[in-house]
């Protein structure tokens, strides 16, 4: 959803009232809380950012103000969204939270979309000191930066690997081929596959790094096929994961298990590949809406709201950020270091389950692997979070 508008008050602006009559305290707690942020609505990151986290933002302060406003300590008061189009561009995210911490000192914060540009904007969030609950930066360095404003809602890579690892082991899985995007999401994730592999009987027998915006990648998944191995893994970005999927149909490369990462769990690829096509096909996934009464109402909040479904991963992750944001404001108000030790030490309840943060990184959330069933993306490992148990044998690509 596109809204050209730098500044929006969803669904009504707070009341006017005359400045004479009413005592300036009245008209504080009466004023708008001014909540800022950057997204992609153009660009290569818009496919992702307009499908995980903008819809949610757009939802959550359409709820909020249906409500009354914001809960800040017991007062309700509107909220105020100020955002614009980054454009998919780093620099333009990083001068932008610049402005709006620095210069038009906003009452809080959401982040972009995505590892690099979170990456980016981080040490400067810390600086002016805004928590920020990331919902999809995916990197093991932001938890090392210790930034204590900054917190990383999504499993980390060594956890998603992890688990990922174990599925396959207790699926008896012998030999893997693995692509990953050229950057800092694609890198991470590989050398953590790596390590979870080490010792696990299950042999690498192929990988290469592709650079982002790739456009073919039919010879590797070739040079793969010939390999025959049991599992494909791929770090990749949701114009990759379509494209591996489709290509791979194409070179007729249709291993046993058949994982990639991010837009996976997005509505667009069993939309794109149909859900036939996309049937048992594996990805990064960890909540729908059979994982909790509190999912299954947002869930359907999310279509009715924004005519569309959420995603399956990081669209939980994103509400489940903003509820944390929201506990924390009705329960200490707008002191930005008192909600940031609101969030790093409390156990936060959410629709995905309970999340947990030490340092930077959530440890409350486990590593997930999901996969297309039946046109749902099922969580099928663990299996103490399972929503359907694991098809061990995609079918053939329709």
């Amino acid at each position: 959803m596109v809204h050209p508008t730098r500044r929006q008050i969803i669904r009504g602006a707070a009341a006017t009232v005359g400045a004479l009559s009413v005592a300036p305290q009245l008209l504080a707690q009466s004023a708008p809380v001014r909540i800022g942020y950057t997204m992609a609505r153009t660009g290569p990151w818009t496919g992702g950012a307009q499908t995980s986290q903008e819809p949610n933002y757009l939802l959550w302060a359409e709820q909020q103000n249906a409500a009354g406003g914001l809960d800040v300590k017991g007062q309700r008061r509107k909220i105020e969204l100020i955002s614009s189009d980054d454009r998919s561009d780093v620099e333009t995210v990083v001068r932008t939270y610049e402005k709006l911490m620095g210069s038009d000192k906003v009452d809080l914060v959401l982040p972009p979309w995505g590892s690099n540009a979170n990456f980016a904007v981080a040490p400067l969030a810390n600086r002016f000191q805004y928590p920020f609950l990331a919902p999809t930066a995916l990197s093991r360095k932001l938890a090392e930066m210790k930034l204590p404003y900054f917190f990383l809602l999504l499993q980390q890579p060594k956890p998603m690997c992890e688990a990922l690892v174990d599925m396959f082991k207790a699926a008896g899985v012998k030999t893997v081929a693995v692509i990953y995007v050229d950057d800092l999401f694609g890198l991470e994730n590989y050398a953590a596959l790596k390590v979870a592999l080490q010792g696990s009987g299950i042999q690498m027998v192929e990988d290469k790094s592709y650079p982002g915006g790739v456009k073919d990648l039919s010879p590797v998944l070739r040079s793969m096929k010939d390999k025959n191995p049991d599992a494909f893994v791929g770090f990749t970005y949701p114009p990759d994961t379509i494209l591996a999927s489709r290509q791979a149909k194409e070179v007729g490369f249709n291993p046993k298990f058949f994982y990639a990462s991010v837009g996976t769990a997005f509505p667009l690829y069993k939309n794109v590949l149909t859900p036939a096509g996309a049937e048992g096909v594996l990805g990064m996934g960890s909540w729908n809406s059979k994982t909790s009464p509190g999912a299954k109402a947002y869930f359907d909040a999310h279509v009715a709201s924004q005519k569309k479904e959420p995603d399956r991963w990081a669209s939980g992750a994103t509400w489940a950020g903003l509820e944390i944001l929201t506990n924390a404001v009705k329960s200490v108000g707008l002191d930005r270091k008192a909600i940031r030790d609101y969030v790093a030490n409390g156990t936060h309840k959410t629709i995905i389950g309970d999340i947990k943060f030490a340092g930077s990184e959530n440890v409350g959330t486990p590593g997930t692997v999901g996969q297309w069933q039946n046109g749902e993306f099922e969580v099928v490992w663990p299996k103490a979070r399972a929503t359907a148990a694991l098809n061990p044998n995609k079918p053939a690509w329709k």
